[in-house]
């Protein structure tokens, strides 16, 4: 019997409103299946074709912030369960002033980010 001769890849959905950030990622973390999106209204329909395992979202972007796109995938019957992992260079603070790993359950990454940093977090992510 012949075994499929590809393994997995996974499914990363990377949302940025800054282009040569999301090529860059894509370039930086090519051993993942990375589908980009630069306009944060185009998210779901891109999630629903693309049906991500992860959703590295920014935080602010024009016309819609990021967090209000989280909200939006959370709520959506299809999409709900799809792990979201923030990048931004604004990281929510604590009431002391201390950067959030964490917001709303989901983890913070701060700009400028590292390639481990990133492939750290997608592993805790997406456990297989």
């Amino acid at each position: 019997m012949n075994r499929w001769p590809f393994t997995h890849r996974t499914r990363i959905l990377a949302v940025d409103d800054e282009l040569g950030f999301t090529r860059l990622l894509k370039l930086a973390v090519s051993q993942y299946d990375i589908r980009t999106e630069n306009d944060p209204l185009r998210v779901i329909d891109a999630a629903l074709e693309f049906d991500p395992e992860l959703i590295l979202l920014d935080r602010h972007m024009p016309r819609m912030s990021g967090d209000a796109v989280a909200a939006s995938l959370k709520a959506h019957p299809k999409l709900g369960h799809i792990p979201i992992a923030f990048v931004t260079g604004t990281p929510p603070k604590d009431s002391d002033g201390h950067a959030c790993r964490t917001l709303n359950g989901c983890p913070v990454l701060e700009k400028p980010v590292s390639v481990e940093a990133i492939d750290h977090c997608i592993k805790e992510c997406v456990k297989a």
